[in-house]
């Protein structure tokens, strides 16, 4: 699925639509947010997690690499790997003790192996003033999803 960001809001708005689409737990499930600096990987992760009813800031997890949620929609982590090295460094961010929730994963290039575990992949890139959002299934309940926002 290509969608056109022409701004913020739209971002927002394709958040909030991927969460309204969940239908069921929210356990288990990983998406990768791909894109240059700036092209709205936090912007989506944050309108997400407030969709889920988070209410107040949502900071960024450039330093400390994961940012839970606890909500009532479920355990929600926004992850960022941009200052992972390696992918065995994910061990030592307790990777395995998140599968109890939803994992939003920051700069997925970092650990080139999460492809094979996630749902979705949403890259985002520049289009002039605006982004190109492409959302793409990498597994059956991705595709799922991705058909109810279709």
């Amino acid at each position: 699925m290509k969608r056109q960001l022409p701004d913020e809001q739209a971002t927002n708005a394709l958040a909030e639509e991927v969460f309204a689409a969940l239908s069921g737990s929210l356990q288990g499930w990983t998406v990768l947010l791909k894109g240059e600096l700036g092209a709205g990987k936090s912007t989506f992760a944050r309108a997400f997690i407030k969709a889920a009813g988070h209410q107040g800031a949502v900071p960024s997890p450039t330093y400390t690499l994961v940012e839970p949620y606890d909500l009532p929609a479920g355990h929600i982590y926004h992850i960022d790997l941009y200052r992972v090295s390696d992918e065995a460094e994910l061990r030592y961010l307790g990777w395995n003790e998140l599968d109890d929730g939803f994992r939003l994963v920051e700069w997925p290039e970092r650990a080139p192996g999460l492809a094979d575990e996630a749902d979705l992949l949403l890259e985002l890139k520049y289009a002039g003033d605006s982004r190109l959002a492409s959302l793409d299934a990498l597994s059956a309940r991705g595709a799922a999803l991705i058909q109810k926002i279709n």
